[in-house]
């Protein structure tokens, strides 16, 4: 069974992405307006009959934005650690209230969402891999540093949204204080372009179809020098740069990308016609 996969939003104004099969999705995270949501998944194609439930990250208001509403208006169950929960300040309907663990995949129709912790200046955040019939995507963003478990995940993913929040000499030459700087740069903050690039260039596995580059700084960064960078190094693998500002298109996962480097091979374009047609 495949995997649809999308960016709703990425960035320091609100993050949120779904992942799902053709009959169930989650959104990992809600950073951006309910409305704002409704209105992206519409344009995409995408219902939300379809949404079972929000898996959240961390506290931080850029993931959280949207929770409460849309866990309200849709009766959503909405995954998320005790700590989390309080230091969010949300206020969710209890029977919606769902905690995950480490230890114990959640199972949710044919999706089974696996959580590992990750580093960043958060109480207690986690990273998650999405799979389905051995087809897995990985949400890997706000990480101060490629540890280990992110690596061993990033090993297994057939696609993956992956953070290159900044540029080095951007960030060290831009107008932010320098308390920001260090806290962005520290081991618990975010993962520049060149840490993401080694994560891909070291660890991508040959399945690895889609790379969807996300959580990119507004004032340290730029798409067109993140996208030439990883571009270079893909070696097939579809590069996406996730927009702070729209969706991506909906890509289709399905575990056959080296059957897929025919020179008859879709335009990107084709490839979102003939996904949309699926939902």
């Amino acid at each position: 069974m495949s995997l649809f996969i999308s960016s709703l939003n990425s960035g320091s104004n609100g993050n949120c992405y779904y992942i799902g099969n053709a009959q169930e999705a989650v959104l990992v995270d809600a950073g951006i307006s309910c409305l704002e949501t409704e209105k992206r998944m519409k344009r995409l194609g995408l219902g939300f009959d379809k949404v079972k439930a929000i898996f959240i990250s961390h506290e931080h208001t850029d993931h959280i934005r949207g929770v409460e509403v849309l866990s309200r208006k849709y009766s959503l169950p909405v995954y998320i650690t005790p700590k989390t929960k309080l230091n969010s300040r949300l206020v969710l309907e209890e029977h919606l209230t769902k905690p995950f663990c480490i230890t114990k995949p959640v199972q949710i129709g044919g999706l089974e969402i696996l959580a590992f912790p990750k580093l960043h200046d958060a109480i207690e955040p986690h990273s998650f891999v999405i799979g389905c019939n051995r087809i897995k995507v990985g949400v890997f963003t706000d990480i101060g540093f490629a540890c280990k478990q992110l690596i061993h995940h990033f090993k297994q993913c057939h696609a993956a949204f992956l953070e290159a929040n900044y540029d080095d000499e951007m960030l060290m030459n831009g107008r932010y204080p320098y308390h920001l700087k260090h806290r962005i740069r520290g081991g618990k903050g975010h993962l520049s372009n060149a840490q993401a690039l080694q994560v891909f260039t070291r660890h991508k596995p040959e399945f690895m179809g889609h790379l969807l580059l996300s959580h990119l700084s507004k004032d340290n960064n730029c798409p067109k020098l993140v996208q030439q960078l990883f571009e270079g190094c893909a070696k097939g693998t579809e590069i996406i740069v996730a927009s702070r500002d729209a969706e991506t298109a909906v890509y289709l996962i399905d575990g056959s990308f080296l059957k897929k480097q025919a020179s008859n091979k879709p335009t990107v374009k084709e490839q979102s016609k003939m996904q949309l047609s699926l939902f």
